[in-house]
């Protein structure tokens, strides 16, 4: 009789418990799964915001994806977007783990200085980057008034140059991400580590690369992940910069798929690019995953 009464117990705060969460539950099959489930499915539909087919779409299986692949403007943005990701990729870690690397040794009070002066750039939103970015590389902006200094001949970087342009303004707008969890990740390695090492004759590089960058390599792998999902889905600084051009030079997938379904009114369209973004977000995430999986 005792055993009933505690599993009756048992059971009725587990009840309660399930009563506590279901709002959660509700909102997240609202909110999140819903909307997900609606999404794959509208991307084989030929869905439209005008026409016939914005009342009465119809299925039509694999020809939104079959578009990405033969379409000359679509293959073109799949490029771009893969010329885009890596090369902020490259930036913003690099250029972040330097910062957080020299920054580590450095006096505090001029940590304080620099620290700020960083994350200014990451905090503003992207529209105030585009536009500090434009200035900066106009014909007679700061850029090629720096190259003039040194005698180099002026640099049309938005129309010359726009992918290279986009690539160094996310760099400037990311790399403070970067920087902050690299720096976090380097002050959680211990000192003596560094300090044994040196004491056996390792340099400074050797120490770099052979303690300290496998002591950080799940921070590099977990930043490299979320630098990759928030690159794949910049939209606002490339379309204040470049709109997309000139031409179909900065097309990346989010202006794609915003063309696709918000100026050619096919939503259908547009949602099958989302699909592929996300898609490409998982490939990565499970490559990142496989590469840094700590062996047993």
């Amino acid at each position: 009789m005792k055993d009933k009464a505690m599993w009756r117990k048992y059971h009725a705060d587990q009840a309660r418990k399930s009563v506590l969460l279901l709002p959660a539950v509700i909102l997240l099959l609202l909110f999140f799964i819903v909307p997900v489930i609606l999404t794959v499915y509208y991307s084989f539909t030929n869905m439209a915001l005008t026409g016939a087919a914005a009342k009465n779409f119809q299925f039509v299986g694999l020809s939104n994806y079959k578009r990405l692949f033969t379409d000359r403007t679509a293959r073109t943005a799949i490029i771009n977007t893969l010329i885009f990701l890596v090369g902020s990729l490259i930036g913003q870690q690099l250029i972040g783990f330097l910062i957080a690397y020299f920054m580590k040794d450095a006096p505090s009070g001029l940590r304080r200085v620099i620290g700020p002066c960083i994350l200014a750039g990451w905090v503003m939103p992207e529209v105030v980057v585009s536009l500090c970015m434009l200035a900066y590389f106009d014909m007679s902006g700061t850029a090629n008034t720096i190259l003039g200094f040194f005698h180099i001949p002026a640099v049309s970087w938005i129309y010359g140059n726009p992918m290279l342009t986009i690539i160094l303004a996310n760099i400037w707008h990311g790399t403070a991400f970067s920087m902050m969890n690299f720096q976090s990740a380097l002050d959680a390695v211990p000192g003596d580590i560094e300090e044994a090492a040196r004491v056996d004759g390792a340099s400074r590089i050797q120490t770099l690369f052979r303690v300290i960058m496998p002591c950080i390599k799940d921070t590099i792998g977990t930043n490299t992940m979320l630098n990759t999902l928030s690159t794949l889905g910049v939209f606002g600084l490339i379309w204040a910069m470049t709109g997309g051009g000139p031409g179909n030079k900065t097309t990346t997938l989010p202006i794609y798929m915003y063309n696709a379904g918000m100026k050619n009114f096919q939503l259908g369209q547009g949602t099958a690019v989302g699909m592929l973004i996300l898609l490409v977000g998982a490939v990565c995430s499970i490559i990142y995953s496989k590469l840094l999986r700590t062996k047993d």
